[in-house]
């Protein structure tokens, strides 16, 4: 096991060059994972913000992606832990399957706007859906950009967003 304190990047090349280091872990891990299951995939390895990206694109692999995304969160947790076994250090790797996570951060950003648009209108809070973690993530930084507040309440897996006026 490495020890955590030393493998803590220093400086921003550093730590892009951890997560890239993610990215290649985590694409060797679904490559394998894809041969086993033979499956034909694509992956496409990114930095995105502070975390390491992982896309796999190819002819059907709704079975990876599952109702609602919840094959694709395992995946995502599953290949975490890979990246975790050969690191020491706990991943926040994105996993995308077929475009599944960019429609649905889309879809979200709509509902994001409907809602700052009904909050701003009404000045009353907002409760959304209860959503996973990842959804909750991107209603949360749309609703920071258009300068209103947002809080996750509830508990797990019944966890919503409640958007507040100003």
């Amino acid at each position: 096991m490495i020890d955590a304190s030393a493998a803590r990047p220093e400086n921003a090349d550093d730590r892009v060059q951890q997560l890239e280091r993610e990215g290649d872990i985590a694409a060797d891990y679904l490559e394998e994972l894809l041969d086993i299951a033979d499956l034909d995939g694509d992956l496409d390895m990114d930095v995105d913000g502070d975390r390491a990206a992982v896309s796999i694109v190819g002819a059907d692999l709704s079975q990876l992606v599952g109702q609602d995304g919840e094959v694709l969160d395992a995946l995502q947790e599953l290949t975490r832990l890979a990246v975790y076994r050969e690191t020491g250090e706990r991943s926040r790797l994105m996993l995308d399957i077929s475009g599944f996570r960019a429609a649905k951060r889309a879809e979200l950003v709509k509902v994001a706007e409907v809602t700052i648009a009904r909050v701003r209108e009404t000045g009353a809070p907002v409760a959304l859906t209860p959503m996973p973690p990842f959804e909750r993530k991107v209603v949360h930084d749309a609703v920071a950009a258009a300068g209103l507040s947002s809080s996750s309440e509830g508990v797990e897996p019944r966890r919503f967003v409640v958007v507040q006026p100003d």
